[in-house]
């Protein structure tokens, strides 16, 4: 069952607290801007992303407060001097990043109330954030006004112009490493996400034009319930399903054997084959399946 809602029919704080719920977690654009007077605004947005490499892209929106229609000094900033600093945010810094979003009267800089270092850039007016693992100094190309309601989008559109990657997040390759890194995202409510340890885990991408696919799948694993929509998709991803020979001689192999203790119990089949997955180890999880294909 689903609870299914036209927008029309609910508050816009209510329908705001679904799709932050729902669309998460959502990267985090620690803005750093400056006004026409040279005041410093330092604030977080979790409406942001990258959407181009060529030229470099980034978005992101500070929408109109839901409870009283007002801007925000970022806003304000980048229309009176087109220039942000996006710096990302990693947990080391995450609780003074809110600290930073607490709503001081214009003018009030958050680099000092919230304890973060003032660091010049080289092609914008705005500082970046000290403590930020990457800053990217930005030109604002456009602004774009989604509405002129509480809750509206306001995206502003900014082009890289210098990028400052702190050495000590670099892998051996000059990548930046995930773990290194540490970043978090944004959740619904009061809620956060810290992207590090066992959160993180890779999915390989399906190589070549061709896969299995699901509706490649033999009958017998579609309908089983011992195996899970994701383990199922690891294994509609493999090139080909193993050829019949490579299937009867795995069957007996010293491997197969002594796995099995010379009975083909499915439920020992299934529990290797879930436990190759989780390795990625597909072809081996394929031999070990196909097993049952010939019971």
């Amino acid at each position: 069952m689903y609870k299914t809602i036209d927008p029309k029919d609910i508050s816009t704080r209510e329908l705001h607290g679904y799709l932050l719920g729902a669309v998460a977690p959502r990267p985090i654009a620690f803005a750093s801007t400056i006004d026409s007077r040279g005041n410093v605004n330092l604030s977080p947005f979790s409406f942001f992303n990258v959407f181009g490499s060529n030229p470099p892209t980034l978005i992101f929106s500070p929408a109109r407060r839901v409870r009283d229609n007002t801007t925000k000094h970022t806003l304000e900033n980048v229309q009176e001097v087109g220039e942000v600093v996006i710096n990302v945010v990693n947990y080391a810094m995450v609780e003074q990043i809110s600290l930073a979003s607490t709503e001081y009267p214009k003018g009030v800089n958050e680099f000092i109330k919230a304890g973060f270092t003032q660091v010049p850039s080289l092609k914008v007016k705005p500082p970046r954030v000290g403590e930020s693992p990457v800053a990217f100094e930005c030109k604002v190309k456009q602004i774009i006004t989604t509405g002129e309601e509480g809750g509206a989008g306001n995206l502003i559109i900014c082009e890289v112009v210098m990028v400052h990657i702190k050495e000590d997040i670099l892998d051996e390759g000059g990548k930046i490493d995930q773990h290194k890194i540490d970043l978090v995202g944004r959740l619904g409510g009061l809620w956060y996400v810290r992207a590090s340890g066992d959160a993180l885990f890779e999915v390989p991408n399906p190589s070549g034009t061709q896969n299995i696919g699901f509706d490649g799948l033999p009958a017998f694993l579609l309908e089983t319930d011992r195996l899970t929509a994701n383990e199922l998709a690891k294994l509609a991803r493999h090139e080909a399903l193993p050829p019949a020979e490579q299937v009867k001689a795995f069957a007996q192999s010293e491997e197969y054997r002594k796995q099995l203790a010379g009975k083909p119990d499915e439920e020992t089949i299934y529990d290797l084959a879930k436990q190759h997955l989780r390795n990625n180890e597909v072809e081996k999880a394929w031999l070990y399946l196909l097993q049952l294909n010939n019971q």
